[in-house]
């Protein structure tokens, strides 16, 4: 049995990892709060206030039979301790109403794998598929990348050099190589898997929040920088790195592709816009989507160069040809509130998940017949910020909140 400052410790690990793994925005939820009294209100107060504001708390809610899943995934605490955390937030801050999963038959099948990760609360932010069959994955909170095998079911973690560096992003270069986004700590890392050497790249001074990469068909590496609002290249042979600032201020550059000419594409989440950008000059291009609440938050490209977003505030799905500037858009099946997030396309369908329904819902959407099809993920989704298709056309997720990551098998 811990001491008691073991016991907070334990609690302090379990508390700030679980709450910040739901998504919540921290900057949002720092007011000052009082909590009601009660047992549990100590451990609450004293030590998940330590790590953020208390509004992350109070602001979210889980029922009372899922706290205790979601402490599991962060850390092992004995039953009587979990109890009474759960007891006292399940009481004073019950679960607040999410919409519900609407389920749509159709012509396709799937199966899903699911996998939890080997360290607790590291909440996997994004998944990468690499040619050998592999999921990697980012262990945000662990300061760990991971990579599973998806035929055995064997996970092996790498460390990275830099503590807290908040690995992010993640995109495999033609050597085998996993580079990565440092959204913590400023930098591009790329680790060997071979040696479990890692390289960083640091980027200029206020490039803060660096997002999400992409190499080019010339091995240039792409990057969006969120929170400074700027779009970065990398050149793997050089070192040499150059950021430009996004042409509208706060615009957050989020998700990105690129075409098959080799431009890279972005959605800006703070502004209702998709951008490109020139390869050689780095001059950006704004394209203004036709509603002014939409924000576009991740993006998909289409065999022709066709452009699918996932419209996170208004609970859309997107489509925008940069060819003829036409917008179309359709409602997504769960509502308004549904949270559209991560988007792919594969095999001839753009599939996309709502990550604010409960469970979260995988949707496919046949450009052709316009129609839709869902899937509750069967471990609960925990808000899937990202996923990708692998070279046989499946696509892999991570269940950030959940500590999960799965593989979705599409029947040919």
């Amino acid at each position: 049995m811990p001491n008691r400052f073991a016991w907070r410790s334990l609690i302090a690990l379990s508390m700030c990892a679980t709450l910040s793994s739901t998504g919540l925005t921290q900057g949002r939820r720092n007011a000052p709060v009082t909590l009601p009294d009660g047992p549990g209100k100590e451990i609450v107060q004293n030590v998940c206030g330590q790590c953020h504001g208390l509004g992350m708390v109070t602001n979210d809610g889980y029922s009372r039979e899922e706290w205790p899943r979601i402490f599991g995934t962060m850390v092992d605490l004995p039953k009587q301790q979990a109890d009474l955390v759960a007891d006292y937030l399940a009481t004073h801050f019950p679960e607040k109403p999410k919409p519900q999963a609407v389920l749509i038959a159709g012509p396709a099948s799937i199966s899903f794998k699911e996998w939890a990760v080997p360290t607790k609360g590291s909440r996997p932010h994004d998944p990468l598929a690499t040619p050998d069959g592999a999921l990697w994955y980012t262990g945000q909170f662990a300061n760990k990348l991971g990579r599973v095998d998806t035929r055995t079911g064997v996970i092996k973690e790498y460390p990275l050099t830099t503590p807290g560096s908040g690995p992010h992003g993640l995109v495999a270069d033609q050597d085998g190589n996993i580079w990565f986004t440092a959204n913590s700590k400023g930098y591009i890392g790329k680790l060997d898997p071979k040696t479990g050497h890692v390289s960083e790249y640091q980027l200029p001074a206020g490039a803060r929040d660096p997002h999400t990469p992409i190499f080019d068909q010339k091995g240039t590496l792409w990057f969006t920088v969120q929170g400074a609002n700027m779009v970065g290249r990398l050149d793997p042979k050089t070192g040499d790195v150059k950021v430009v600032p996004s042409p509208t201020p706060r615009s957050n550059p989020y998700g990105m592709v690129v075409s098959s000419a080799g431009v890279p594409f972005f959605v800006e989440f703070g502004a209702n816009k998709i951008a490109s950008i020139d390869p050689n000059t780095m001059a950006i291009h704004e394209y203004a989507l036709p509603n002014e609440a939409t924000r576009p938050r991740r993006i998909a490209i289409d065999n022709d160069d066709v452009l699918w977003y996932s419209d996170y505030s208004r609970g859309y799905l997107g489509r925008f040809d940069p060819k003829t500037g036409e917008t179309r858009e359709w409602a997504s099946p769960g509502g308004a509130k549904s949270q559209p997030y991560a988007i792919s396309f594969s095999r001839g369908a753009i599939w996309y998940v709502e990550s604010a329904v409960k469970p979260n819902a995988l949707v496919r959407f046949d450009p052709k017949t316009e129609k839709f099809q869902t899937w509750a993920i069967p471990g609960g989704g925990g808000v899937v910020r990202n996923m990708m298709p692998t070279q046989e056309g499946n696509l892999v997720l991570a269940e950030s909140g959940l500590n999960m990551v799965a593989l979705v098998e599409i029947a040919k």
